[in-house]
């Protein structure tokens, strides 16, 4: 696949991107960006998001993850719609009933400003270095197959990836991210059908005798229920993805952004209810992929790469392939990429500019204050973002790399037990009190977690973000006093 082949695919995917946002921008204004008037039509939403979760490394990734585990990440996926039934029956019509553009408010509302403050800044920290590091394999990827042969360094290499990003974004905000976003779902399940149809081609599987050949292949195992301790036991990953999608869902500004885009707490539910079930099945197809992506491997004598998130590259690339399907692979990869880098540079934006500077508040009375200051953040955040990515590369090996991801367990964590708390009692805390919990409560988590591994030989997994929010629960209750007899709670 020549550099020229993937910077016409770029070029011929951005030209349509730029396109629908300048469409979806038209006569935008700060509630444009921030919530997109409220406006968006629930079925759009929802198509949004079906590919909203899904990174240029989940494009990678999932595909390979079956050569070890089967399809063992459908159980987590399971776990997903039921956490999109609880965000749509709890966490939604609080904060439409609330009208919250930073869902992060609530804290505020609930319990203060230290807990406002906190929750704002675990999402911002977990935010900006996941979005970075996921951003940055991409960038790493089109590094490898554009730039270095034709002598571009990284760093203009990001500088005109980010500066893309940013441009997209810069004044339709969230309203535009809805849009790109079901251009990318579109691209993603498109992409991917192809890929699926062309390769069972060449083996010379025919669409009759396709689900036969995989139902029976040693890779297309869903379920396991053998092995309490093992990472892949059902009841393990069926209750984390319930958690998971709450935390990194329902409790994260850059998902429920476009959640609350919606006219209205119905609408809006109904694209979460829709959105979760579709993506269980868009998962299907990549781990279905992934099947197909080994079972070519093996036909034509390729060798599986070290790292499993290698193989959908390796073959896409291979000469043995159609260029189509090298295309569509460059198409995905940088769908999934562009979008999911946009929206969280639009979340960060929003949430830096109402929960850490209040602007808002500040300029109440000046609208062309909060425009500015608004513009200023986002330039500010891209910035930000594009050294990060610089940064793990010329700095990061996969050790560190893999703590990054680590780290949104331990961020996550302490939100979710403040929403938790908050919305399951009626005790006010001291509120200076919450920033040092949130603190406390990752150290507790590390410290619990070295402990069963050494004394036990346990492997904590995704069991990490419970963790943590069990320790902010506690905390909570330590520092927390009676209710006072005026105090109502908020009806849930």
């Amino acid at each position: 696949m020549s550099p020229v082949t993937v910077i016409l695919t770029i070029a011929a995917y951005f030209a349509i991107l730029v396109i629908v946002s300048a469409i979806s921008s038209r006569a935008a204004t700060d509630s444009t960006f921030f919530n997109g008037n409220r406006r968006a039509p629930w079925i759009i939403v929802a198509i949004a998001m079906i590919g909203a979760p899904i990174s240029g490394v989940t494009f990678i990734s999932v595909p390979g993850m079956v050569a070890a585990k089967g399809y063992g990440y459908l159980q987590m996926v399971l776990g997903f719609i039921v956490g999109y039934a609880i965000i749509a029956a709890i966490l939604v019509p609080l904060f439409y009933r609330r009208n919250l553009t930073s869902i992060y408010s609530y804290l505020e509302q609930r319990f203060g400003q230290g807990s406002y403050r906190s929750g704002a800044w675990m999402f911002f920290i977990s935010k900006m270095l996941g979005a970075s590091v996921r951003f940055f394999v991409v960038c790493a990827v089109l590094q490898l197959l554009v730039c270095d042969p034709l002598g571009i360094p990284f760093a203009a290499n990001v500088a005109i990836a980010v500066a893309l990003i940013w441009l997209y974004t810069a004044r339709g905000g969230v309203k535009s991210v809805i849009w790109t976003d079901t251009l990318k779902s579109f691209c993603l399940i498109t992409s991917v059908i192809l890929c699926i149809c062309v390769i069972a081609g060449n083996i010379g599987i025919d669409i009759t005798s396709l689900p036969s050949v995989i139902a029976s292949h040693e890779t297309a195992r869903v379920w396991f229920f053998d092995d309490p301790k093992s990472g892949s036991y059902f009841w393990k990953q069926f209750i984390a993805g319930i958690f998971m999608v709450i935390a990194t869902t329902g409790l994260d500004q850059d998902m429920m952004q476009r959640n609350l885009a919606c006219r209205d707490s119905a609408s809006s539910r109904k694209n979460m209810i829709l959105s979760g079930v579709l993506q269980f099945f868009v998962i299907g197809l990549f781990l279905l992929l992934g099947t197909l992506l080994i079972i070519y491997s093996r036909h034509i004598s390729i060798p599986m790469p070290d790292k499993s998130d290698e193989l959908f590259g390796l073959i896409a690339s291979h000469p043995s392939m159609p260029a189509i399907v090298g295309m569509l692979f460059i198409l995905g990869l940088v769908a999934a990429a562009y979008s999911a880098a946009g929206s969280a540079l639009t979340a960060l934006t929003t949430s830096f500019t109402i929960d850490i500077l209040d602007a808002p508040r500040r300029h109440q009375s000046n609208p062309e204050a909060l425009t500015r200051t608004r513009r200023r953040v986002h330039i500010a955040m891209s910035a930000i973002m594009g050294l990060i990515i610089i940064a793990f590369y010329y700095l990061s090996t996969d050790d560190a790399i893999s703590a990054v991801y680590t780290l949104a367990s331990y961020t996550y964590g302490p939100i979710l037990g403040l929403f938790v708390y908050g919305l399951a009692t009626t005790r006010p805390v001291n509120d200076r009190a919450v920033p040092w919990i949130c603190l406390a409560a990752p150290i507790l988590s590390w410290c619990a977690q070295w402990l069963m591994h050494t004394l036990w030989g346990y492997e904590t997994g995704f069991e990490l973000l419970l963790m943590n929010a069990l320790f902010t629960i506690a905390g909570l209750q330590l520092c927390s006093y009676k209710t006072s007899p005026y105090y109502v709670k908020e009806s849930i």
